[in-house]
């Protein structure tokens, strides 16, 4: 089990500590529900120094990274970030990631934790450009600290206008003592808010200073209630090697103004239509979805299966995301979640859950 540089901090502070992604990391402090509202009404910070980072450079960096990821990395700037996912041979995803035009014919991907070696060996296959290519994971630390009030309790530490970084636009320089730190303004919990990143060695420093301005710790459980009231996928819940973006509702990332792998298959689909779709959901009685548990129709036949699923801490009901074939999926469907021996009438909704 890996430990990020912050481990023995979170245990101190008294942190429920889990085996994530093969990494030693707190799922909780003081209760999720406490934490995700933290979040949504105040600022809070999370540890996600398990994400991998990668470091694309050379004249070639923009090819390899247009050939291997569905969106189009042309249109960045200096300074801008672009969410993205690297698709398989297959009509499926390897992974889901951000990516950062640092500088001219420089890139920073951010991908999930456990896909890390994963992601390396697929990108680096494609790589028959040249392109430069270093693994920074292992020194690398990041922290997410979100809520509608970081912005105000963070300025103190930095000389940077947090609140002129746009959304998916990141600054080089200052932060809580720290130089060459990135301050994005990115983050999974539809909050606002911004992520840090820093070198393993510097870390403590800001983490201590980012929480006497104010921002709780934040455990993972709470980033994953977070992330699906906006209706965010999770790879390996909500995508994985055999969903298509497509179905997935990520077209929105795939741009086929370009060439990249399997791009030609998934402009077919777009064109033909998809058969199944992933959906939104509430209840429309109590009950929690989980993931794995089925998705029927009226006469209970199974027509697919939550992929992820929780009770809302701001709506107060359940919600879930899951595939069903397209005759469901529009906005309004009744479904039917199977919950033990119930099957739970339940209704297909527009997202985010979560308006604000």
């Amino acid at each position: 089990m890996k430990n990020t540089a912050l481990t023995a901090t979170h245990e101190a502070l008294g942190a429920k500590m889990v085996p994530f992604a093969g990494y030693n990391m707190p799922i909780q402090y003081e209760g999720v529900n406490i934490e995700h509202e933290t979040v949504r009404k105040s600022v809070g910070v999370f540890d996600v120094s398990h994400m991998g980072e990668f470091l694309i450079t050379g004249p070639n960096a923009l090819a390899l990274i247009q050939k291997t990821c569905s969106n189009d990395a042309s249109k960045l700037t200096i300074g801008k970030a672009q969410y993205s996912c690297i698709p398989n041979d297959d009509g499926g995803i390897v992974d889901d990631l951000i990516i950062y035009k640092l500088k001219e014919e420089q890139y920073l991907l951010v991908v999930n934790a456990s896909n890390i070696e994963k992601d390396w060996n697929w990108i680096s296959s494609k790589n028959d450009v040249d392109a430069e290519m270093r693994d920074l994971s292992e020194d690398y630390s990041l922290l997410a600290i979100q809520g509608p009030k970081a912005v105000e309790a963070m300025q103190s530490l930095t000389s940077h206008d947090l609140a002129a970084i746009k959304f998916y636009n990141f600054e080089v320089g200052d932060f809580a003592g720290i130089e060459n730190v990135i301050i994005s303004a990115t983050g999974y919990t539809g909050s606002g808010g911004f992520e840090i990143y820093c070198k393993n060695s510097e870390v403590k420093q800001i983490w201590d200073k980012v929480t006497e301005a104010g921002a709780k710790p934040i455990g993972l459980a709470a980033r994953d209630t977070l992330r699906l009231e906006m209706g965010y996928c999770l790879y390996g819940n909500d995508i994985d090697d055999t969903t298509s973006p497509i179905e997935a509702g990520l077209g929105w990332v795939t741009k086929f103004t370009k060439e990249f792998t399997n791009s030609e298959a998934l402009k077919e689909q777009k064109n033909r239509g998809v058969e199944r779709k992933l959906i939104a959901f509430e209840l429309d009685e109590r009950g929690i979805p989980r993931h794995g548990y089925d998705i029927v129709d009226g006469q209970g036949k199974k027509i697919g299966e939550v992929t992820s699923g929780t009770m809302s801490p701001m709506l107060g009901k359940g919600i879930g995301l899951g595939y069903v074939p397209t005759v469901f999926a529009d906005v309004n469907s009744k479904i039917n979640i199977q919950i033990r021996k119930n099957a739970v009438p339940a209704t297909v909704v527009k997202l985010p859950f979560y308006k604000g």
